[in-house]
């Protein structure tokens, strides 16, 4: 009984070492989750040594600490796939692709790329196929820009470093001093943007969904072809994607 109490309580721990990882808004080191949870330090070593292995933290990319790990990601997408929530989620984006007339996605960063997690298409027999499950760049697309924009700005150029900016159309921006701008921009917007910039004839724009804190959640997107709408039109919605990702912000902060 007590060797199962004793691996329940470790379990418990290493869940409260995640948690601590998951609500940092910054890179966490071994000092910071022992402020933070007051184990001791040989515990916290051991534990952070299970979940780096296990995928559930893994080295932020500065190589000063740690961060979220792949399974850890995986998780938190499969629990937003539950159910009832599922069923609100594509509600929202269902009424909202019906107000803008265009496909509306809803995404989440995962590593270097963004993740399609739920989508509504347009009515148009014109429209570009990116299904549930797809992994976008997050140089060149609204809902990429959107969240490197919403990094604090070291830990954002420390990725731009380590990232391949592949031009994938002429207006792709691969110069990083030039994307450190680009995103400044959006920062301050708080909208996302892609004018062409994944796809040659396709616009797009992007908001936060945004937990309590304030923190970046998730992004709501929509996309369109520029026969229909060019990149003025389009940020002509950005008020109707505002109030559906609010919608959505108080659905997952209740």
């Amino acid at each position: 009984m007590d060797n199962k109490v004793d691996k329940i309580s470790r379990s418990i721990r290493a869940l409260e070492v995640v948690e601590v990882v998951v609500n940092a808004d910054r890179t966490m080191t071994v000092a910071d989750i022992m402020t933070a949870t007051g184990l001791p330090k040989a515990t916290v070593h051991r534990l952070c040594g299970l979940l780096e292995q296990g995928g559930f933290l893994a080295p932020d990319i500065g190589g000063k600490g740690l961060t979220i790990g792949h399974r850890t990601r995986d998780l938190a997408l499969g629990i937003m796939a539950l159910g009832g929530v599922d069923a609100y989620r594509h509600r929202i984006l269902t009424e909202l692709s019906r107000e803008i007339g265009e496909t509306c996605n809803l995404n989440v960063p995962a590593g270097s790329e963004i993740l399609y997690v739920d989508r509504v298409e347009s009515e148009w027999p014109l429209r570009t196929q990116l299904p549930v499950g797809s992994r976008v760049p997050l140089h060149c697309t609204a809902s990429g820009k959107l969240y490197l924009s919403s990094l604090p700005a070291a830990r954002r150029r420390k990725l731009i470093a380590a990232m391949t900016l592949d031009r994938q159309t002429a207006n792709t921006i691969v110069d990083p001093e030039a994307l450190n701008a680009e995103l400044d921009k959006t920062r301050r917007a708080k909208v996302g943007t892609d004018n062409e910039e994944f796809i040659d004839g396709m616009v797009a724009a992007a908001v936060p969904i945004t937990d309590q804190r304030g923190r970046l959640a998730a992004i709501l997107a929509f996309h369109a072809p520029v026969i229909r709408m060019d990149m003025e039109k389009a940020l002509v919605h950005v008020p109707a994607l505002q109030r559906a990702a609010a919608a959505l912000s108080a659905d997952i902060n209740e």
